[in-house]
């Protein structure tokens, strides 16, 4: 009977932490030690854009790092003055240790000035991104 019990609230709590992962997964915040990061072009490896950068950590066995490449470049595609940088974590260690990235794909959103204004970790929908950008140019400007 104990092994019942262990096994249902072991059960239970996989599965409520699976929801709230699940709930949380590509939504964009932004962390208080992010705001003093700052990632130059050379850090990065490509220029930065006009407006925003979107900067994605992604890993080869990643499976929503595609679709969230296919996403981001579509974004920076038509948002004029926008740049996505691809950064494979595996070969970039010390970068993502240094921003705190623990999981694939993280998306961090740079103002033009190369501040993180926000980040994603996990696979984001198109309207979080567009509303991450418009904070990121809404960001540079209120600091001019």
């Amino acid at each position: 009977m104990i092994g019942l019990v262990v096994c249902a609230a072991v059960l239970l709590l996989t599965s409520v932490f699976g929801l709230v992962r699940a709930a949380r997964g590509g939504r964009f915040r932004a962390r208080p030690r992010d705001g003093a990061v700052r990632l130059s072009a050379a850090e990065l490896g490509a220029e930065l854009g006009d407006r925003a950068t979107l900067v994605q950590f992604s890993t080869a066995v990643c499976g929503p790092c595609r679709p969230t490449r296919r996403l981001l470049a579509d974004i920076a595609g038509t948002t004029p003055g926008t740049a996505h940088v691809e950064i494979d974590a595996e070969e970039r260690l010390e970068l993502v240790r240094r921003l705190g990235i623990l999981r694939t794909p993280t998306v961090l959103v740079l103002d033009p000035a190369g501040q993180v204004v926000s980040r994603a970790s996990g696979q984001p929908r198109r309207a979080e991104v567009l509303t991450a950008l418009d904070r990121a140019s809404g960001a540079s400007g209120s600091s001019s």
